[in-house]
């Protein structure tokens, strides 16, 4: 997030400007049309948290600077900073509090230069997390549990949104002709509240007396709910109030309506965002992709161009950046990249011309195919908002481990080569049965009416898969088992086609009735070494398959996600896949060849296209900050279930041909090797 960077303590705050740039007036007819964000595919992300230390800015922003950048790259949209975290903006400012120094009003260049080369242009704003603003407003700060006001953060329930955040993106939008604006320091950023008058709003609307103050307190959730209804109601009205006097300006307030604030979209915004690790960016993205790409909005993910340790920065590589694209644009997604400015709001060109134009060339040959392409439903894997907001530690973001095991369980069936997409219960009310097999991957609760849809479900045909013991417990009735004591974390060994892998892990035993089939087994390695990587003494059952109306209903009786997500093995990955396939045993697509290639199958302008992307190499390496190798893979083997033969096979981009056949309802071939990406566009 570009928000988790540590910036530097700033400590008093003084304005002056030497030299201000005077206002363009802008004439619209001379200027050529700018994609709205609905419409755009690839942008730049400029930031750089103005501080004390910012007193000349706008020194080294040139038009020249601007135009090498468009030049180089040819973005739909460039983001470019206004105001960082410091709350100390990057613009001579009139409503809120500019940054100490100006050379130049480098705002009004980035302005004036991208609307004539018809380039959108949006602004980095820094909203709940405001350090300035609380510094002289203390009263505008969120309250912590000792009452003590926030030196950071905002409250979501004062003044702050109608004080300066709405008259200051309205002077963006008014005074700079600015598109939009990607809020930053949103979601994530906010904290529970325990004002005086937040908490008499509370009591007032709950009738409970007693205000929790930490997790184990009682009514912990209710109050954490209360609090992530405040934020959606902060982020409905700035957003209905910025629309209400500027209809066409774009509002996205970074990484709502995502994984890290799951459940539907109960604001206007105009597009959804957010930036993906800067570490392990591939799987990042492999899960954000696919918690953005069914929420009914247009979205993008941003990757950091950069990683850093010990301090210091290291660039990515061309083909590091590209394949980070690859893993947005098979969702159908947008993608951008972020870069640092420097404190005076200029940038790296080098970075421009040497990396993002490479990258950006990469990401337009596979724009006609991937752009708003609609993923063909397969493997759903559940995101329970319901059983999410009971777990969550922080009022929105997952950052204690929340979604370990559905990372974890996305990433062993990828690794299988499953087309998944992430559904939430929102995703799949009265769409259920467009999924051959649903998954719940270990979440220890479900509303009763959803429970009750999924069972039906499976009643009418469907097939539901359930990821641990405790997961389990909840249909156990019609799994048609009987869980044996409380489940337990044991060193136990997982045995799967006469392979064994080891695993501490929560496990349980199980009794199966006569409908349920036993699958895989568990020993228990108790204390010592004995039985280690041999299927010797006492097992039990490590899954069960039970038939229930027209469909089928399995379980996993040890927990699968968070060890695979930290302590991956074939037997694992290849134990899931092998009841994935007892229970689905005819997806659209088939690869065979390399277990690190992800597959999307997703559908456009009536081309079914299979995107084939090449997950080899170290980008989860914690030791590997950066790398220029990608191995390429292949030859692979590819099988695609058409109902007739199709009229033309073609691998994209390029319109290279590929030597195919069409037997009993398959299309098959071989691609000989795959670099990044690939697409396989069946018409």
């Amino acid at each position: 997030m570009c928000s988790r960077f540590a910036f530097r303590t700033v400590l008093a705050v003084s304005f002056s400007v030497t030299m201000l740039i005077p206002a363009v007036a802008q004439d619209a007819g001379n200027q050529p049309p700018r994609l709205a964000r609905a419409d755009s595919f690839l942008g730049i992300h400029f930031d750089f948290h103005a501080g004390d230390d910012c007193t000349e800015i706008g020194k080294h922003v040139t038009p020249e600077m601007i135009e090498q950048i468009i030049d180089a790259v040819h973005p739909d949209y460039i983001q470019c900073d206004c105001k960082g975290h410091r709350g100390l903006c990057s613009y001579p400012t009139k409503v809120g509090n500019p940054a100490p120094g100006f050379i130049r009003d480098q705002l009004r260049i980035w302005r004036e230069v991208t609307a004539q080369r018809g380039v959108a242009l949006y602004m980095h704003y820094s909203g709940v997390w405001d350090t300035e603003v609380c510094k002289k407003h203390s009263e505008w700060a969120r309250v912590d549990e000792n009452g003590k006001p926030d030196p950071d953060k905002t409250s979501v329930f004062g003044p702050y949104a109608d004080r300066l955040l709405i008259p200051q993106l309205r002077e963006l939008a008014n005074e700079y002709g600015a598109d939009g604006v990607w809020v930053d320091g949103e979601c994530w950023a906010t904290v529970r509240d325990y004002g005086e008058a937040v908490l008499k709003r509370f009591r007032d609307t709950t009738g409970i007396a007693a205000v929790p103050k930490k997790p184990e307190d009682q009514y912990w959730f209710e109050f954490s709910e209360f609090c992530r209804e405040g934020f959606r109601s902060y982020l409905n009205h700035y957003v209905t109030e910025l629309h209400r006097t500027n209809p066409n300006f774009q509002v996205a307030s970074n990484w709502a309506f995502t994984s890290l604030m799951p459940g539907q979209v109960t604001a206007p915004v105009d597009y959804i965002s957010g930036d993906f690790s800067a570490r392990n960016s591939v799987n990042s993205g492999r899960l954000e992709g696919r918690c953005m790409m069914h929420q009914g909005k247009p979205w993008d993910l941003m990757a950091w161009s950069f990683t850093w340790t010990d301090g210091l920065y290291n660039t990515k590589t061309v083909p590091q950046l590209q394949r980070e694209a690859a893993i947005v644009l098979a969702l159908g997604g947008g993608f951008q990249a972020y870069f640092p400015q420097k404190r005076d709001g200029s940038v790296r060109l080098w970075q421009q011309t040497g990396l993002m134009s490479e990258v950006a060339k990469f990401c337009r040959a596979r724009q006609t195919f991937c752009h708003q392409a609609q993923s063909v439903p397969q493997i759903a894997l559940l995101y329970s908002t319901a059983a999410y907001y009971r777990l969550c530690r922080n009022v929105f973001a997952p950052w204690s481990g929340e979604l370990n095991a559905l990372n974890g369980i996305l990433q062993s069936l990828l690794d299988a080569q499953n087309a998944v997409d992430i559904v939430s219960e929102h995703h799949l009310t009265g769409r259920m049965q467009e999924y051959p097999l649903i998954v719940i991957p270990e979440w220890e609760y479900l509303a009763p009416e959803f429970r009750d849809d999924l069972l039906s479900y499976v009643r009418n045909g469907g097939n539901l898969l359930l990821i641990g013991p405790r997961c389990a417990a909840l249909f156990d009735q019609e799994l048609a088992v009987k869980l044996a004591g409380n489940p337990a974390e044991k060193m136990a060994a997982l045995h799967y086609h006469g392979w064994m892998a080891g695993l501490k892990t929560l496990v349980q035993q199980v009794e199966l009735g006569g409908s349920a089939k036993p699958f895989g087994a568990m020993y228990d390695l108790g204390l010592g070494y004995a039985g280690v990587n041999d299927p010797e003494g006492a097992s039990w059952t490590a899954a069960s398959i039970t038939p229930f109306g027209k469909g089928l209903i399995a379980a996993t009786y040890l927990n699968l996600g968070e060890r695979y997500l930290n302590n991956a093995t074939p037997t694992a990955r290849d134990f899931l896949n092998g009841l994935v396939r007892e229970l689905f045993p005819n997806p659209l697509v088939e690869v065979a060849g390399s277990h690190t290639v992800d597959v999307v199958v997703t559908r456009k302008d009536g081309r079914l296209m299979v995107n084939l992307v090449n997950t080899a190499g170290p980008h989860s390496n914690k030791v590997v900050n950066v790398f220029d190798e990608i191995p390429a893979l292949g030859p692979l083997s590819v099988a695609i279930r058409t109902e007739q033969k199709p009229r033309m096979v073609t691998v994209q981009p390029g319109a290279r041909e590929a030597a195919w056949d069409y037997t009993n309802g398959k299309v098959r071939l071989t691609l000989p090797k795959l670099e990044i990406h690939d697409m396989i566009v069946v018409e």
